[in-house]
C-alpha cells in the first residue's frame, strides 16, 4: 500500500558531509571532489533508476553538470560549518510504475523547488526490500542561495521557514493523490496525521521470529536479524515520543480502521508503539488523558469502549446527510416508466422475483435515499439494471461507484450503470469535475465495505447537490477496511428493501446454505456441505493444500469449460496454491515455454496458457484490481492476455507489471465474483464474514479443505468460521440513543417495544412559541385545537412523505385527485400560518407590539393548521423561532425549506433522543460562542449568549422527559459531577450562569 514519507534535512560540513560525495552517492555515480582532491565513486550502487539536475531559468546552464554544480557550491561556501545543500527525501507510491513514479517526482520538484529558484538534483531510487517488495523513493538535493547568470547570490532565508516545509508536505500528498486518482489507482496517502517536524508514526513492519527472539532475550548481537530488532525498537521508541507529545496522533491511528476501541486495544497499540515499561505507561496515560478521547460506556462483553470526538462528529455528519436525503422527494418515477422497464426486461428473458420487484419500487419511489440489502447471489445488479432504465426513462442521469475497481466493473457489467471507484469520483470533485447534479442518481454498490469517513463525504456531497443516493450491499459480507459500519447503521435507522431469495446457486439446498451463511447460521451451512461430501479434512494444512489442488485439477480436466477459482485467507497461501496449481498445469502440458520476469511482487515465471490476475486498475488497458485472464503470448518484455470478458489486451511489462498468477485469490478479492466452482482452503484467520463470501461465490459446487493442525476438531473449524467480527459505530453505544439503551439494559430488546416507549414518552401538550404573548386586553394562549390520542395512527402519520410534496402540487380537481386537494389545503394552512407569524415578527423587529388583529389572525391560523395537520403550528413555530427567515420565505410561497424544518421539528417532538441530541448540540455551540465573545471583549454579545443558555437550563424544568434523558449526558454538557439538584440548576452552577427568565418563548 502507498505510504506517506517526506523528510527534510540540511547537508553541511559541521556533520562532516561533502556536497559532492552526497550527490555521487544519491546518483550512484563517480564524481571528482575538487575540495578534498579525491574521487567520490558510488557507481556500483544499485537501484537508481533516474538522475537529472533541474535548473531554474536564471541559473547557469553549465550547472546541469552535477560535478560542476556541487564543486561550485563547495568552492563558494568557505565556512568550516557551512550549510551546503538542503535535501528532501520522499516516498513514491509503490502502486506506480517506474515511469509514472519518475514523472510524478519531476512534476513535484519542478513545481515546488525549481519554481522558487532552487537548483534541484533529483535522483529516483527503486530499491527492493527483503520481502521482495519495491521501496521507491526520491532524493532531491537543493541549493540554498539565489542564482543568476553570474553565479550564486545571497542565501534565501525564506526557504528555511517551517511554513514552507509544511506546504511541501501538503502539496506532495495532494499531487500524489491526484496522480493516483488520474491513473484510477485505489491507493491514497495522507499527510495530515504527521507532525510538523517529521513523520508522526513511522510504519513498523513485522520483525520476524529470529529477530523477535533476539529482542526478547535482550541481548546484543550482529547480523541482519539483530539489526532489524534494534531498528524495530528504535522506531517504536520514536513513535512513543511522538504520541506522548501529541496523543491525538495515537487516537487517529487507533481509529483509522475501527470506530471504537477497548482498554485492551489501547494496550496493544501502546505496546507496539513504545519501548519499555516506562514509555508504555506514558503512552497509555497520554492517550487516556487526551481531550479528544470520548468514553462511550460498556459493550456487550462488559468492556469499556472509547472513541474520538472526530469519529463521533463524522458519524453525526453521516446521519445528518442521510436524514436530509431521506426527507426529500425529488426523484419520482412514474408507474408507466417503471412498468415499461419491467416489460423490456421480460422481453430480454429477465423476470424479476417479487422481492426484486419490491426493491425496484422502493428505489424508484422518489425519495432521496434508498437502501437495498441483498444476500449474496440474490440478483441485486439485475434489479438495478431495470431501475436504471426506469430512472433514465424519467429523465434522470444514473452513475455508480464502489470501493474497488473490480466491484465497480461488476456493477457496470451487471446493471449497465456506468461506474467507477469512489476514490476516482472524489478526485474529480476536488478538481471541480464530475460534480453531482440534482437530477442524478448515485448508486453505491458493496456499500458495506465503505468506511464511515468516506461514505460521509460522498453522502454529504449528494445532499448538498440535491442528488439521490442508493446504497446497495450486505452488512454480513466483508467488513469495511476503514473504521465504521456506516451501511449497517444507515439501514437500521432508515430501513430499506431486502432481497433474500438466492438465485446464484442452482440447487435448493445450496441456496439454503447461502441463506444460513447470510443470517449467521454458519454451522448449519457447514453441516449441509459436509453431508453432501464437500467438506474435506486432512492431517495437516500442507496435505489439505495438496488434496485441494488434486481435486481442482481433476475438476479442470473433467469440465474444462467451467469457470473456477481457489480461495483462501492470506497472500502467502495464495502464492503457494498458485505455484501448486501451475505445477499441475505444467505436468499436464497445458503451459508453454517459461519466461522469467520481475513483477511488483518479485520474480515470477509465466507461460502461455497461465491464468493471471491484474492487481491494479489501469484505464488504458481496461482492467481493474482483481480482473482475471489467460496469457495468450508472453516474452521478457511484453504480455498479451485474453480477459475473461473476451477482450484481448497487450502491454509492456516495463509500463505495467502489477500482475500475479490467477489460479488462486484471497477471499477479499472475491467479493462480487461469480464462478461455477470454488475450492476453499480454510485457515485460522477466517471468520463469519469471509466464510460467507468464500462459500457463496459458486453456481454449481464449493469444496472446503482444512488441516487438523489448524483445527484439531470439527467444532474448532465451525467456531473459527462462525466468528462475528462486525464493525461497530461510536453511535451504537449509550450516548447515541439513551432511550433505546435504557430499554435494552432492562431486557427490552425488541425494536417495536422501544419505539412504543419513545412514542408514549412524548409530552402531552408542549408549550407554544407564542404562549404568554402580551397583547392589549390579555394574554394569548394556544387554543390547541383538536388533538388525536398519543400513539394513534392519525397522530403518528402526521408529517408523512405527502407533506414533502405540498410545494409542488399541480392544480387538479378534487375528482381527479382527492389526495392532491388535501395537500393543497395543508399548503394553504401552512402559508396562512406563516404569514401570521411573519407579521408578528415584523412588528417586534420595528420595536412595536402585535396588534389585536394580528394576534387574532395567528390564533385562527393556528386552529386551521391544526385541523389539517395535528401539531403542525407547534412544529412550524419551533422552526421559525430558530430561523425567522423561514417564516418570511413560507409567507411568500417558498415552502421547501420551511417544510423540511417543520418535518425535523416533528421528528424531534416524537423522538426524545433526537431532542436530547439537539439540546446538547445547541448548548455546546452557545458555550463555545460565549467563550469566543468573552475573549474578544464582546461583552454585550457574551451576556446575550449566556442569557440564552440560562433560558435553556430553565426550560428543562418544563420538560422532565428531556431532563431525564440528558442526565446521562452530563459530561457533554460540561457538568463535572452529579449533585442532588435538578439538571437545569446543575447546568447553571457548572457554567456560572443565571437561571433564564421565563419569557414564554421556550418549550
Amino acid at each position: 500500500m502507498a505510504i506517506y514519507h517526506l523528510h527534510v534535512k540540511v547537508i553541511g560540513r559541521k556533520a562532516g558531509s561533502s556536497a559532492v560525495a552526497s550527490a555521487a552517492y544519491r546518483s550512484a555515480s563517480r564524481l571528482r571532489d575538487e575540495r578534498l582532491g579525491r574521487e567520490q565513486d558510488f557507481s556500483a550502487k544499485r537501484g537508481v533508476v533516474h538522475s537529472e539536475v533541474l535548473l531554474p531559468e536564471t541559473a547557469l546552464k553549465a550547472w546541469s553538470d552535477r560535478e560542476r554544480l556541487w564543486n561550485d557550491v563547495e568552492a563558494f561556501e568557505i565556512r568550516k560549518d557551512a550549510q551546503l545543500a538542503r535535501e528532501v527525501e520522499f516516498a513514491l507510491p509503490r502502486e506506480l510504475t517506474e515511469a509514472q513514479g519518475i514523472e510524478l517526482a519531476r512534476d513535484f520538484v519542478r513545481g515546488e523547488f525549481v519554481g522558487l529558484g532552487m537548483i534541484a538534483d533529483l535522483n529516483v531510487h527503486w530499491d527492493k526490500g527483503e520481502d521482495g517488495m519495491p521501496k521507491p523513493h526520491a532524493h532531491v538535493m537543493l541549493t540554498m542561495r539565489a542564482v543568476d547568470e553570474k553565479g550564486f547570490g545571497q542565501k534565501v532565508r525564506e526557504w528555511n521557514r517551517t511554513e514552507l516545509v509544511e506546504r511541501w508536505r501538503k502539496r506532495w500528498a495532494e499531487l500524489a493523490n491526484e496522480r493516483l486518482a488520474e491513473l484510477d489507482i485505489d491507493a491514497r496517502i495522507d499527510h495530515r496525521s504527521l507532525e510538523a517536524q517529521g513523520i508522526a508514526l513511522e510504519p513498523q513492519s513485522q520483525i520476524g521470529a529470529p529477530a523477535k527472539r533476539i529482542e526478547g532475550r535482550g541481548v546484543g548481537g550482529k547480523g541482519a536479524e539483530a539489526d532489524r530488532a534494534e531498528m524495530h525498537r528504535e522506531i517504536a521508541r520514536n513513535n512513543g515520543r511522538r504520541i506522548i507529545a501529541d496523543p491525538s496522533l495515537g487516537l487517529d491511528a487507533i481509529t483509522r480502521q475501527q470506530s471504537t476501541f477497548t482498554r485492551r486495544d489501547l494496550a496493544k497499540f501502546a505496546h507496539r508503539h513504545s519501548d519499555g515499561l516506562d514509555q508504555f505507561n506514558q503512552v497509555v496515560s497520554a492517550i487516556q488523558g487526551a481531550p479528544d478521547l470520548v468514553e462511550l460506556g460498556k459493550d456487550a462483553r462488559g468492556e469499556d469502549r472509547f472513541t474520538t470526538r472526530g469519529m463521533v462528529e463524522a458519524e453525526q455528519r453521516l446521519h445528518r446527510a442521510a436524514e436530509l436525503l431521506a426527507d426529500r422527494e425529488r426523484h419520482n418515477v412514474s408507474d408507466a416508466a417503471r412498468h415499461g422497464a419491467l416489460a423490456r426486461a421480460e422481453a430480454r428473458g429477465l423476470v424479476l422475483s417479487s422481492e426484486q420487484v419490491g426493491a425496484l419500487a422502493r428505489v424508484t419511489d422518489g425519495r432521496g435515499l434508498s437502501v437495498v440489502v441483498g444476500h449474496a447471489g440474490t440478483g441485486k445488479s439485475a434489479m438495478l439494471g431495470v431501475a436504471r432504465e426506469a430512472w433514465e426513462a424519467a429523465g434522470y442521469e444514473v452513475r455508480g461507484v464502489a470501493l474497488s475497481g473490480i466491484a465497480a466493473e461488476n456493477l457496470e457489467g451487471g446493471s449497465g450503470i456506468a461506474s467507477r471507484t469512489i476514490a476516482s469520483l472524489e478526485h474529480g470533485w476536488e478538481q471541480g469535475r464530475d460534480l453531482l447534479k440534482s437530477n442524478e442518481v448515485l448508486v453505491i454498490d458493496e456499500a458495506g465495505m465503505v468506511g464511515t469517513r468516506q461514505l460521509e463525504r460522498v453522502m454529504s456531497r449528494a445532499a448538498e447537490a440535491g442528488a439521490k443516493v442508493v446504497l446497495v450491499g450486505d452488512p454480513q459480507q466483508l467488513q469495511a477496511i476503514e473504521a465504521g459500519a456506516a451501511f449497517r447503521s444507515i439501514h437500521e435507522r432508515h430501513g430499506g428493501a431486502e432481497i433474500g431469495e438466492i438465485r446464484r446457486q442452482r440447487e435448493d439446498w445450496q441456496r439454503d446454505a447461502t441463506r444460513n451463511l447470510a443470517t449467521g447460521k454458519v454451522s448449519h451451512a457447514l453441516e449441509a456441505y459436509r453431508a453432501n461430501g464437500m467438506v474435506h479434512e486432512a492431517m495437516t494444512r500442507e496435505q489439505a493444500r495438496g488434496d485441494l489442488i488434486a481435486r481442482w485439477d481433476r475438476d479442470r480436466q473433467v469440465s474444462p469449460d467451467r469457470s473456477r477459482i481457489i480461495l483462501t485467507h492470506t497472500n502467502d497461501e495464495v502464492r503457494a496454491l498458485n505455484e501448486a496449481a501451475r505445477g499441475r498445469m505444467r505436468a499436464a502440458g497445458a503451459l508453454g515455454n517459461e519466461v522469467g520476469v520481475t513483477v511488483e511482487r518479485g520474480a515470477r515465471n509465466f507461460a502461455d496458457g497461465d491464468r493471471i490476475m491484474f492487481l491494479q486498475n489501469e484505464r488504458g488497458l481496461g482492467v481493474k484490481n482483481g480482473t482475471l485472464g489467460t496469457i495468450e503470448l508472453v516474452s521478457a518484455q511484453s504480455m498479451t492476455v485474453q480477459i475473461d470478458d473476451g477482450r484481448s489486451v497487450r502491454f509492456d511489462l516495463k509500463d505495467y507489471n502489477r500482475i500475479d498468477h490467477g489460479y488462486a485469490a484471497t477471499i477479499h478479492k472475491a467479493q462480487g465474483m461469480t464462478v461455477d466452482r470454488v475450492h476453499v482452503l480454510a485457515t485460522p484467520g477466517m471468520d463469519a464474514h469471509s466464510s460467507y463470501v468464500a462459500l457463496s461465490r459458486h453456481r454449481d459446487s464449493v469444496d472446503l479443505h482444512y488441516g487438523r493442525d489448524d483445527f484439531t476438531e470439527v467444532d474448532r473449524l465451525t467456531r473459527a468460521v462462525s466468528r462475528d467480527r462486525s464493525k461497530d459505530m461510536a453511535l451504537d453505544y449509550d450516548r447515541a440513543d439513551p432511550v433505546q439503551s435504557y430499554a435494552e439494559r432492562r431486557g427490552i430488546t425488541f425494536r417495536e417495544r422501544v419505539a412504543e416507549i419513545v412514542r408514549k414518552a412524548v409530552p402531552e401538550k408542549p408549550r407554544g412559541m407564542f404562549d404568554g404573548l402580551s397583547v392589549p386586553g390579555g394574554v394569548l394562549e394556544r387554543d390547541g385545537g383538536r388533538r388525536p390520542e398519543r400513539g394513534s395512527p392519525e397522530r403518528e402519520n402526521s408529517g408523512t412523505a405527502a407533506d414533502r410534496r405540498e410545494a409542488e402540487v399541480p392544480a387538479r380537481t378534487v375528482a381527479q385527485d382527492p389526495e392532491a386537494e388535501a395537500r393543497r389545503v395543508r399548503t394553504r394552512a401552512l402559508v396562512r400560518h406563516a404569514r401570521a407569524v411573519d407579521a408578528i415578527f415584523a412588528a417586534h423587529e420595528t420595536g412595536g407590539r402585535a396588534s389585536p388583529e394580528q394576534v387574532k389572525e395567528l390564533q385562527t391560523a393556528r386552529q386551521a393548521f391544526e385541523k389539517v395537520r395535528p401539531y403542525g403550528s407547534h412544529d412550524a413555530e419551533a422552526a421559525y423561532k430558530k430561523n425567522p427567515e423561514l417564516a418570511r420565505e413560507a409567507a411568500g410561497g417558498r415552502l421547501n425549506r420551511a417544510i423540511r424544518a417543520l418535518q425535523l421539528e416533528t421528528k424531534l417532538r416524537i423522538d426524545p433522543s433526537r431532542r436530547a441530541a439537539r439540546f446538547v448540540e445547541r448548548w455546546q455551540k452557545l458555550d463555545h460562542t460565549s467563550q469566543r465573545q468573552y475573549q474578544a471583549g464582546d461583552m454585550s454579545g457574551y451576556r446575550a449568549t449566556r442569557a440564552a443558555m440560562g433560558d435553556m437550563a430553565k426550560g428543562l424544568e418544563r420538560d422532565p422527559q428531556l431532563e431525564s434523558i440528558l442526565t446521562s449526558r452530563r459530561k457533554d454538557l460540561g457538568i463535572a459531577f452529579e449533585s442532588g439538584r435538578r439538571l437545569g440548576q446543575q447546568l447553571a452552577i457548572a457554567h456560572g450562569i443565571g437561571f433564564g427568565r421565563d419569557r414564554g418563548l421556550e418549550r
